[in-house]
């Protein structure tokens, strides 16, 4: 039946157009055709911008492939250029072995770790054979990346409980605007993060911390000066669970590393986290200055001894550092460093990648 309905459909229509043929045949008889204006050609489709969030989105994503170490380390990587220069000679000679000495002394890596470099390196030639100085940097590369060891990311509470942070350094070596950059970082990771000012010895460190806490939007727990630390970590500790928060970064006092009663406030901190939480702090992290060079081991040292550091995070490693030192206090102290600051803009803190860090010291960029 459809068919037959299709069918009849078809033929009324060829009739209607015979129809309608031969009346324009008619009237084009009579009359000549209209002239007819070729169409004006289309015009181009406007280009519309990306929206502002995708074009944000674009430029973040461009960031993240960035190597983070690649700026701070421009002097560095400057005295490297000198011996990358020596390595693309292709010859294995003592005049190589001279420049990668004083390369790898003037950048603060340490006498006593670049003579084993340099022994370890000997024999990798002769073992191997090697023949090309290329492949010597190639095995310098591997050499620094065993020294670092693999990267080691912060240590978080486990079930859901909250993290505390326990954060020590002398002063002046940028420990409290550290403090505030790594609660920026946590932020971003989707966290809930509170300040305790525990530095009560220096008034200006509680304002400082407060400056940075209305900055990143993060409360901050703080007494008066003077005040006992392990009362402003107790009430910390209340407001953290109070307003739900997940982490708990605590500043301490930054008098010098000899100090006795330092130490002394920070066990008793300690104490005060050990009755919330057995497993408190569940770091406790040295901000060291990369600028003070080898004075900054020996304050490292110290705390070790002292305190029982879990990480380390190197500061001002920009443009005014010497970036290796990196390695005589990975390998000297046996500690992970989990953060490096690279810059002076909030954002300058980036987990310290071993790789990458090796990788932007080699980079001719």
């Amino acid at each position: 039946m459809f068919n037959r309905f299709r069918q009849g459909l078809s033929r009324r229509k060829s009739a209607e157009e015979e129809a309608e043929a031969e009346q324009q045949q008619k009237s084009s008889a009579k009359s000549p055709p209209p002239s007819v204006a070729p169409p004006d050609p289309p015009s181009p489709a406007p280009k519309i911008p990306a929206p502002a969030p995708v074009a944000k989105a674009a430029e973040e994503g461009r960031r993240i492939f960035q190597n983070p170490f690649s700026q701070s380390l421009a002097r560095t990587r400057h005295m490297f250029g000198k011996v990358s220069e020596a390595f693309q000679r292709g010859q294995i000679d003592e005049q190589l072995w001279d420049e990668l000495e004083e390369t790898l002394i003037t950048s603060d890596v340490g006498v006593a770790i670049t003579e084993r470099l340099i022994v370890t390196l000997k024999e990798r030639v002769e073992y191997a054979g090697l023949k090309d100085a290329r492949d010597v940097r190639d095995a310098l590369e591997e050499e620094l990346l065993i020294l670092l060891g693999d990267a080691e990311p912060l240590t978080m509470a486990p079930n859901g409980k909250m993290t505390v942070i326990l954060v020590v350094g002398v002063n002046g070596v940028g420990k409290t605007t550290t403090i505030a950059k790594l609660g920026q970082y946590l932020k971003k990771q989707g966290h809930r993060v509170i300040l305790a000012a525990g530095d009560t010895f220096r008034a200006a460190a509680i304002d400082q911390l407060k400056i940075w806490g209305e900055r990143i939007k993060v409360p901050v727990i703080s007494h008066q000066h003077g005040a006992d630390p392990g009362a402003v970590v107790f009430d910390a500790l209340e407001a953290a669970e109070n307003r739900k928060c997940d982490v708990l970064i605590i500043d301490t006092a930054g008098r010098l590393h000899t100090k006795f009663n330092l130490m002394e406030e920070l066990k008793k901190i300690a104490r005060v986290l050990g009755k919330k939480d057995p497993e408190a702090p569940h770091e406790v992290l040295l901000v060291v200055d990369a600028t003070t060079g080898q004075n900054a081991l020996l304050q490292a040292k110290q705390f070790v001894g002292d305190v029982g550091l879990t990480g380390l995070v190197l500061t001002k490693l920009d443009g005014t550092a010497r970036g290796g030192i990196v390695f005589s206090i990975s390998e000297e102290l046996g500690l992970p460093i989990k953060f490096i600051g690279t810059g002076e803009r909030l954002g300058d803190l980036a987990p310290f990648d071993p790789e990458a860090f090796v990788r932007a010291l080699f980079s001719a960029e």
